[in-house]
């Protein structure tokens, strides 16, 4: 475990560095927007997106070099979107990662735009030459970044999110939101990283299963969280889901069985892995952090 967690320190290190490279420097004009998109994005998180996007790459043999910068694209949609997500329209939220949230610290109009900025920067960098030895191949990693980001995937999720505040779901109904809302991007992280590399059919398909149980797992894990642990610990408002009256699946199955779920989709995740051999170990090892995680 000590490895793992030496590893996980040196990807978030790399993530930090080079995100610190990509996005554009304070004092270059418009300074407020550039200041406040790196507030948004540099200084916390667990890069959870990007440390799948760098195991997938292991499994594929594509070299970190190369697989970082996949990682980065995938990491600015998210932080783009947790800038959008925490404004009053959304959800309202005055705290991210321990700090106020963007549009508390600069303003609402401030924030909108380090959100687009953000998923613009994302694709720029997806285009950089030599993520895929094929063109067209990068050029199929740039469809699946916009996928799964859009009204097919996270936005989509987010509506009907929206939509969904103060209803009844039923478990069917909460997995398809979800699958959208926060696995899409956690599956693009993996498949991403993977097509870094040499990717076979047999592998991607193997390594989407395991996303898709990662992804649901992830949101289980931060459903019992919000009911559970503090704000302190979460660095977030705790509690909020139930104050708004959003479906969750402590909502529906109460703590307990979501725990259960959570196991289960853990030992799916694993099960996926099976065939993929020692170049998995970090997949795997990702999976059981997810689900034991308590921030």
């Amino acid at each position: 475990m000590t490895d793992f967690l030496a590893w996980i320190q040196a990807c978030q290190a790399r993530m930090e560095s080079l995100l610190g490279e990509l996005l554009p420097a304070p004092q270059i004009a418009p300074r407020r927007l550039h200041q406040a998109m790196r507030y948004a994005v540099l200084g916390g998180g667990k890069r959870v997106r990007p440390l799948l996007a760098f195991a997938a790459a292991e499994v594929t043999g594509a070299p970190a070099e190369r697989a970082q910068y996949a990682a980065a694209a995938v990491e600015l949609i998210h932080a783009y979107s947790l800038v959008h997500d925490d404004m009053p329209p959304m959800d309202n939220d005055a705290l991210r990662r321990g700090k106020p949230t963007v549009h508390v610290e600069f303003d609402q109009a401030t924030a909108l735009l380090v959100g687009d900025a953000l998923q613009s920067l994302a694709f720029e960098v997806l285009t950089r030459p030599g993520l895929n030895d094929d063109p067209a191949a990068q050029l199929g990693m740039l469809n699946l970044l916009a996928q799964a980001s859009g009204s097919r995937g996270m936005a989509g999720g987010q509506a009907i999110d929206l939509a969904s505040v103060g209803q009844s779901l039923d478990l069917t109904e909460l997995e398809f939101m979800h699958i959208h809302k926060t696995g899409a991007l956690i599956r693009a992280s993996v498949q991403l990283g993977a097509q870094c590399g040499t990717l076979s059919d047999a592998t991607r398909s193997a390594l989407d299963h395991y996303a898709k149980c990662i992804g649901l797992a992830f949101q289980v894990v931060d459903d019992v969280l919000d009911a559970e642990a503090s704000t302190a610990t979460l660095g977030k408002t705790a509690g909020k889901d139930a104050a708004d009256n959003k479906p969750t699946y402590v909502s529906l199955l109460g703590v307990a069985r979501a725990r259960d779920l959570a196991q289960e989709l853990r030992a799916d995740a694993h099960a996926a892995l099976i065939n993929l051999g020692e170049p998995a170990l970090r997949l795997r090892q990702i999976a059981d952090f997810v689900v034991e995680r308590k921030f």
